[in-house]
């Protein structure tokens, strides 16, 4: 997996040395306001596995958002491939720490996935599949040129919780509504 950079910012692949970090946001009530639940210690280990086996596959997998400036872990960004209906499709993840919220982080770290995925990754298009309830990350996904295109409900933790599913098309390409990267 490609390191990326903005004016502010480093996207690396996450290590298992990130666990601590993780642990900041993930284990946040608060920050994990939209998954319904803080996770445990082994939610957290599990969750870094999948981000770091993710990462096997060229340019896919949650990166750490590491702020140029002085090194510090803002949280995670990258592309995951999800289930909408029955397509499955590129997505943008983002979180960051609740302590680094309101300073446009995730809106650049997400737009830099964006670019990555209509570049190195040849996609078409990408989606955000984000919880109603979660403003903030609708607003990330409207500031990075997506528009909302349907809806879905996901049954997590045991709960069905309502999602919008939100997409952007590259410039270069129909929207196709097919996953096909260069590099998958």
């Amino acid at each position: 997996m490609r390191i990326l950079t903005t004016d502010r910012l480093i996207l690396r692949p996450l290590s298992a040395d990130d666990f601590a970090a993780l642990c900041q946001t993930l284990q946040d009530e608060k920050a994990m306001y939209a998954y319904g639940h803080a996770f445990s210690d082994e939610e957290v280990q599990a969750w870094l596995m999948r981000q770091i086996a993710r990462g096997a596959r060229p340019g896919f997998g949650l990166r750490a958002v590491i702020r140029r400036a002085d090194g510090a872990f803002l949280g995670q960004c990258g592309i995951t491939v999800q289930q909408w209906g029955k397509l499955s499709v590129p997505e943008i993840g983002y979180l960051i720490a609740r302590r680094y919220w309101h300073n446009g982080y995730a809106t650049e770290a997400a737009a830099a996935c964006r670019d990555e995925a209509f570049g190195a990754l040849g996609c078409g298009e990408v989606y955000a599949i984000i919880r109603d309830s979660n403003l903030a990350s609708r607003r990330v996904a409207e500031r990075i040129g997506m528009s909302l295109v349907g809806e879905t409900i996901k049954y997590y933790h045991g709960v069905f919780m309502p999602h919008l599913v939100y997409r952007v098309c590259s410039m270069e390409k129909e929207q196709t509504h097919e996953f096909s990267p260069r590099n998958a």
